[in-house]
């Protein structure tokens, strides 16, 4: 009898616990399936010929027209700005992460007398609007003669993202155990030789995620490369994309202005894929020892 009341409550606690989820389980699954239509719908609408985009929206394309990507490829410099997004996007990945693990790093694991209040002034760093920033930095930066260079809109992309990036890694670098520090120090480790052979490597996982997150939104950044590239073939994917859409529009070539706005997500779509288990075990690290 007992045995059955025990059987009883945890079948009531199992369901119970399911009608709890349930909701949120079904707004993930939808949000994932109209995320899934939208993505298949533009890559359909891209390989289809305009008489058949007109004739079937959402039909399937009869062939494959790989044309419409030749098209947007060549047409309004896409190339450029293609190569330019990875040229910006590259180095200031590389600089975000150079600067801000040594400084979560240094936050998290060495104690000084101001350190907590560093910490808030990055964490005060994401408060600050963007448009707020826009005049200031624009003419400062064209006083540094860094206006329409793409060493202006790194120095941008660095600065803007530094808040993040650290706030995140400090709580990632707490994480880690303090034995392994202590056992290097034991064997004659500088501090820098503890960051850098023991703790950055166990920290990997937090340096991926926080990489993933910044390549996604600096890759699609478009005010800030709006504002600072006016012209030329210095402009970024998401500011080319606009000029392509100028373009297609009075041409009516509506199938190649989709193939653009592939070639503009597909990057952010492939990472998000291929490293969607680091980034989810990354962030329930920091979360669950944070």
């Amino acid at each position: 009898m007992q045995a059955k009341w025990r059987v009883n409550r945890r079948w009531k606690s199992s369901l119970l616990q399911l009608i709890r989820v349930l909701p949120l389980y079904l707004i993930l699954i939808a949000w994932a399936a109209s995320t899934f239509f939208t993505f298949s719908w533009l890559l359909s609408s891209s390989l289809k010929t305009n008489q058949e985009l007109f004739e079937g929206l959402w039909s399937l394309p009869k062939h494959l027209n790989l044309d419409n990507y030749r098209k947007a490829w060549g047409v309004v410099h896409m190339k450029d700005y293609f190569f330019n997004s990875v040229k910006v996007v590259s180095v200031s990945l590389v600089l975000i992460l150079l600067v801000s693990s040594p400084a979560a790093y240094v936050l998290a694991r060495i104690p000084f007398k101001g350190s907590y209040f560093l910490l808030l002034v990055f964490i005060a760093g994401m408060a600050i609007p963007m448009q707020v920033q826009m005049v200031p930095v624009f003419f400062l930066l064209k006083g540094l003669h860094l206006v329409n260079t793409h060493a202006g809109l790194v120095l941008i992309y660095v600065a803007g993202s530094l808040s993040f990036t650290v706030f995140l890694l400090t709580s990632f670098f707490r994480t880690l155990p303090s034995e392994l520090e202590d056992a290097a120090a034991i064997d004659g480790a500088s501090e820098f030789g503890i960051f850098w052979r023991v703790m950055l490597p166990l920290a990997s996982p937090g340096i991926i995620t926080v990489g993933i997150f910044n390549f996604v939104g600096l890759w699609n950044e478009y005010i800030w490369a709006l504002i600072l590239l006016q012209k030329g073939k210095g402009l970024t994917l998401p500011v080319g994309l606009y000029a392509l859409r100028t373009s297609m529009q009075y041409s009516a070539d509506w199938a190649a202005l989709f193939a653009g706005v592939i070639i503009v997500v597909l990057p952010s779509f492939l990472v998000f894929i291929f490293f969607s288990r680091r980034i989810i075990s990354g962030l329930t690290v920091g979360a669950l020892k944070g």
